[in-house]
């Protein structure tokens, strides 16, 4: 055996998946997970914030545990399982963290109602008001192809794609629909004036 197998095969003795397993007392991870998972889920409980966060942790834990261990029960097959339920939370709380900013994150940037979809930078809410009324009255295919284009800040391709239509069709049916929005808008402002 050369110098450097050497050290290569000492320094691998030293893993715990090399370690040996427990000859004094040959259990079964039946046996012995039904002797120690309440004292584990316990633990668990401490360590994470609910019930099912715990069950889950210690579940990934066990899981992580027995590939560690190839399956074979080890004196410090146990310690390790402590110490996986341990990582295993500290990573659920902050995957949950994570989670929880990015749904905060969302929520702050969508609309609270179908409405809002509507709601202009505009000091003049009744103008705003006969804008959406106008909407309704023309063909929804020609307010959809308009909410879609400038609410929604799609392309012509994007729209085209998304109803099955072809671009030219979404882009006549946006002429027309504006050419709609602007008769309705000068009927209401001469009935207004």
């Amino acid at each position: 055996m050369s110098k450097g197998s050497k050290l290569l095969y000492l320094a691998g003795k030293n893993s715990l998946r090399d370690k040996k397993p427990v000859k004094t007392e040959r259990r079964t991870w039946q046996e012995w997970l039904s002797e120690n998972s309440a004292k584990w889920l316990l633990f668990a409980r401490q360590q994470t914030r609910t019930e099912a966060d715990a069950e889950d942790v210690l579940q990934d834990a066990l899981l992580k545990t027995w590939k560690t261990c190839n399956g074979e029960i080890r004196d410090e097959t146990t310690s390790l399982v402590y110490t996986n339920i341990r990582r295993c939370a500290i990573d659920r709380a902050r995957s949950n963290d994570r989670r929880a900013d990015r749904e905060q994150r969302v929520a702050e940037e969508t609309p609270q109602s179908e409405d809002a979809l509507f709601e202009f930078d505009m000091d003049n809410k009744a103008y705003a008001e006969t804008i959406r009324q106008a909407l309704e009255k023309i063909s929804p295919k020609y307010a959809e192809v308009i909410t879609l284009k400038i609410w929604g800040e799609q392309t012509f391709a994007q729209i085209a794609e998304q109803l099955g239509d072809s671009q030219n069709t979404v882009a006549s049916r946006y002429r027309y629909g504006l050419e709609n929005l602007r008769r309705l808008l000068a009927e209401q402002k001469e009935l207004v004036a």
